[in-house]
């Protein structure tokens, strides 16, 4: 069943709902959205795309962003979403390798593509996407639940990015555990794009379009903490999704004008679901103290989208539990559509409490990379989404994850996990960020190597955060050396780029 039609139902019964808004501005309601995204449906024809090819979409956060994701999906055919801050190359490899038809971009984008040599580049300016405006709209293509929809190529830290093959029963089974598990929806919330559409964000709108909530993109195109502020007090019940970076910001944010408790700056805001990276226990407890009961974190990989497990509202929110702070540092429980296994290093479970690789099965999780047999092979093992990452379950079905199994660092063949110095360390009021990694030690294999953003005005204490690690945990876990830096190499998602640190490491020694 295409996922499209979500977008047609809601807009025969609910068609003068309000649906999309650059900033405060309302560009069209559910009839005018499903309209606009049936001629982008026709035009596409027209221009000879059929069911089961690829359309990338370069573009910024911008209302037509979503009318061109549906009208491609209405088109039978499968969006490539693209971040808009690759570089036009990298942009162009990912076209290529999709063998995608044409592709939708916002206009400065439209000419880095075009100088990258790309051709069927449609700028939102050009006069060729002018004419979709005078199409009669298309219906709804058929496709089957387990045709492609969306292929998402990952953030490729290491190497060239994967594709992800996604298919139109993943995506709508993932909005349903949205509604079960992570959090309710109504016509009167809205949806704010303030993190790239081409990730989580853009997969993020289906349970919204469902239940007929507003759509706003910033006028931005956007993050900016005081436009944030600003829309979700004009709007009210906004809900969106922020990588723990965003987060960070917008305490930063909301602490510089003064605010803390029940933070006025935060009018408005009613959810904020956060994933994508690790979100330290200090900085989620801190965010809840400013911001109060408004998160809940998922856990998911563009291999199972946004649908691995989930931390609820309540686990966040509480400091009443024994187990409290444990389960603030996890990132909850299972969604509903899979089941979660440690396996040891042949795939076999482990029981509660060891740690091992998250393993994940389930009707959320990939059939498979696009083109890339082997990769397919080896990370789909006997059903089971073998995810790279390290992590444990208690006895109630909490999942911690520890690290990325790259990550983890041997040291005198005892096994430390980086994410539990880092989270010691920024419980230090010096530090505002850090990353740990592994450096090659000939008599204990590796030791470990912190990487650290002081907080403003402070300088590098190197003993002094020794005493404080020393203090909270094993004496072998602490670093040996600390590393300033006035900020840590991330990707265009904000992910701590470690292999970068372990060059820095390599080029110094």
């Amino acid at each position: 069943m295409n996922i499209a039609l979500a977008l047609e139902r809601i807009a025969l019964v609910g068609g003068t709902r309000p649906a999309l808004f650059d900033g405060r501005e309302m560009v069209a309601d559910y009839a005018g959205f499903h309209a606009r995204a049936g001629k982008v449906a026709a035009w596409l024809a027209a221009r000879g795309v059929q069911p089961g090819d690829r359309v990338a979409i370069f573009m910024k956060n911008v209302p037509d962003y979503l009318v061109v994701q549906y009208g491609i999906w209405m088109a039978g055919a499968a969006c490539v979403p693209i971040n808009a801050k690759l570089h036009g190359r990298e942009a162009a490899w990912i076209i290529d390798n999709a063998g995608a038809q044409l592709s939708f971009a916002t206009p400065s984008l439209a000419e880095a593509l075009e100088a990258a040599g790309v051709a069927g580049v449609i700028s939102t300016a050009s006069d060729a996407f002018a004419e979709i405006g005078a199409m009669a709209p298309a219906g709804v293509a058929e496709r089957g639940d387990d045709d492609l929809a969306w292929l998402f190529y990952t953030s490729g830290t290491t190497g060239r990015p994967k594709g992800v093959m996604i298919t139109h029963a993943m995506l709508r089974l993932m909005a349903l555990c949205y509604l079960a598990d992570v959090d309710q929806v109504t016509g009167e919330d809205c949806a704010l794009y303030a993190a790239p559409l081409s990730h989580g964000a853009g997969i993020y709108n289906l349970q919204h379009v469902m239940m007929g909530a507003r759509h706003v993109c910033p006028a931005s195109g956007g993050f900016d903490e005081g436009e944030i502020f600003d829309l979700a007090a004009h709007f009210g019940r906004v809900h969106m999704f922020a990588a723990p970076t965003m987060v960070k910001r917008m305490v930063e944010a909301a602490k510089a004008g003064g605010h803390s408790g029940e933070c006025p700056v935060g009018k408005g805001l009613r959810t904020i679901v956060y994933g994508g990276g690790p979100m330290y226990t200090a900085d989620i407890v801190e965010a809840v103290e400013v911001f109060g009961p408004v998160f809940v974190q998922i856990y998911g990989q563009g291999e199972c989208p946004m649908a691995i497990s989930a931390l609820s509202r309540a686990d966040v929110a509480d400091r009443s539990h024994p187990d409290w702070r444990a389960r603030l540092g996890s990132v909850g429980r299972a969604q509903s559509a899979v089941e979660i296994r440690i396996g040891d290093g042949e795939g076999k479970a482990l029981p509660p409490g060891e740690v091992g690789e998250i393993m994940v099965r389930g009707a959320t999780v990939m059939p498979g990379y696009w083109q890339n047999p082997e990769a397919s092979a080896k990370t789909l093992v006997e059903g089971w989404l073998m995810t790279g990452d390290v992590g444990s379950l208690d006895t109630a079905g909490y999942l911690t994850l520890r690290d990325r199994s790259k990550d983890m660092i041997i040291s005198g063949g005892t096994n430390i996990y980086p994410r539990e110095v880092e989270e010691v360390l920024l419980e230090h009021a010096d530090v505002a960020e850090v990353s740990v990694v592994g450096r090659p030690h000939p008599e204990w294999g590796e030791d470990v190597v912190a990487f650290v953003v002081m907080a403003e005005g402070r300088e590098l204490d190197a003993a002094a955060l020794d005493r404080h690690c020393l203090e909270n945990i094993a004496r072998f876990k602490r670093p040996k050396d600390y590393v300033a830096l006035p900020e840590l190499p991330k990707n265009n998602y904000g992910k701590v780029l470690k292999t970068e640190l372990r060059t820095m490491l390599e080029e110094t020694s």
